[in-house]
């Protein structure tokens, strides 16, 4: 095997799995983020070196905060809300077939 054809082989690969895991985190955010905590609760230990607690904190989940300001928008409630009519949903319209 060429080492042009194993670059290409591993930058599809890191790509492949970048967007895996971007879909992961859309999907499955619950499931992603206990993953994150339990990295960064075990790179985070003491005695550990100083760039694996930097990792973790950076790793380390954002805590929701239960208002507003921290913007985890789960509730929907958050920010201005678009009048009815400028929004782009419509409601379904069921209409018997004409025979």
């Amino acid at each position: 095997m060429s080492t042009g054809l194993l670059v290409q082989y591993v930058i599809v690969g890191v790509v492949v799995l970048i967007g895996a895991w971007i879909t992961l985190r859309k999907l499955a955010p619950q499931l992603t983020s206990r993953w994150l905590a339990t990295l960064a609760l075990r790179l985070d230990r003491p005695g550990s070196t100083a760039w694996k607690r930097t990792l973790a904190r950076r790793l380390q989940p954002k805590q929701s905060t239960g208002n507003c300001s921290d913007g985890c928008d789960t509730c929907g409630s958050c920010g201005p809300k678009a009048p009815a009519a400028a929004r782009d949903v419509y409601p379904l319209e069921f209409r018997p077939r004409g025979k």
